[in-house]
């Protein structure tokens, strides 16, 4: 399978619905809803938890389960306080980056719709340059142009309402994909793409294939948590963002060398079984997919280290997508990563056995 003719027009058409639409930790089920209708097609059948994580499943009758998964949730922010001069203090919703906030147009979420307003910041001219204050959240407020507190209450605001940034999906130099809460819609946009080429090239798989979006990853791989005890999976692989540490002011000896364009990351890790780890190794080695890897210090940090631990221990490995600019509004990645990440899930679930353990002791 070319890496050339993996992605289509409607798939980059998906893509941009798909990370254009806000999907806010806690809030994803909009976006649950896009990502449900494009794999429907490749799909048997669906299941839906209380919380909104939605799950593409093929053969659902085949005892042994493979699961791969990515995860629905992007950062954001909450209403906190409102001023009686009618300005808003926020609080984080997952890890949202207090120092990109300065000026950033936002979109605050009511039940009458969205409203804009701007994270306001004093004038260069006003700021004592010998001590200026950074951006932290005590001192971050958001300007809807309202005068007063039941000014900005008239138009449906109140605590608790959820605060996305509107920045939209953009192609840039050609292969590069710009947007936020790429960390990790690509996910479940990479995970739709391998159900899609599955069907296209009616590959019959022996196992279940759970292909599952998780929410609130972001606060503590809360989704994954809840829906590994309701499928139970013998195998899961594992799709998420690490960084590429090759912009500046990043230490590769602290943070190791992964770069975007040189091919999907693979991790080393307690949480990843090591057995599949290999089996996707061989995999890259065999289809000549690039690929890096990285060490991972006592927990992976996504949804590997979820599924790894829970129903007395499934084989779980991670494959990462490198990324610039985590937890900003301009996230890029690399589109021949991205192909690739695709095709190595793909071939890799085609090279699993039928009720394999992956046990040491054979």
């Amino acid at each position: 399978m070319s890496t050339k003719s993996i992605l289509k027009e409607t798939s980059i058409a998906f893509l941009e619905q798909y990370l254009n639409n806000a999907s806010p930790t806690g809030f994803e089920a909009e976006g649950q809803k896009i990502w449900m209708d494009y794999v429907k097609p490749y799909v048997d059948t669906f299941i839906t938890d209380t919380y909104g994580t939605a799950v593409g499943v093929i053969n659902p009758d085949a005892p042994y389960k493979v699961v791969i998964e990515g995860h629905a949730d992007e950062i954001s922010w909450y209403v906190n306080y409102i001023t009686d001069n009618g300005l808003i203090y926020v609080i984080r919703n997952g890890g949202s980056d207090h120092q990109i906030a300065p000026s950033k147009l936002v979109n605050i979420h009511t039940k009458k719709g969205i409203v804009k307003g701007v994270f306001g910041w004093p004038a260069i001219h006003t700021r004592l340059k010998d001590k200026e204050e950074n951006p932290k959240i005590s001192n971050l407020f958001i300007d809807t142009g309202c005068e007063t507190k039941e000014e900005v209450e008239k138009m449906g605001i109140h605590v608790g309402c959820v605060i996305t940034y509107p920045d939209e999906f953009m192609i840039m130099n050609g292969n590069k994909f710009v947007c936020r809460a790429i960390d990790n819609r690509m996910g479940g946009f990479m995970i739709a793409e391998v159900a899609r080429l599955l069907h296209e090239n009616k590959k019959k798989l022996p196992f279940g294939l759970y292909i599952t979006n998780s929410v609130q990853e972001e606060v503590g791989l809360r989704g994954a948590e809840m829906i590994t005890k309701t499928i139970r999976p013998n195998v899961a692989i594992v799709t998420d963002v690490c960084h590429d540490t090759s912009t500046p002011m990043i230490d590769v000896k602290v943070e190791g060398e992964t770069k975007i364009g040189k091919g999907p990351v693979i991790t080393y890790a307690p949480a990843v079984q090591n057995n599949l780890r290999e089996l996707i190794i061989n995999t890259a080695e065999e289809n000549k997919i690039p690929f890096q890897r990285m060490a991972s210090s006592r927990v992976t940090g996504t949804d590997t280290d979820a599924f790894a631990y829970s129903n007395g221990g499934v084989a779980s490995a991670l494959i990462s997508l490198p990324l610039r600019y985590m937890h900003t509004t301009v996230e890029m990645v690399h589109r021949d990563d991205v192909e690739n990440v695709i095709k190595l899930i793909y071939e890799s679930l085609l090279k699993i056995e039928n009720n394999e353990t992956f046990s040491y002791f054979k």
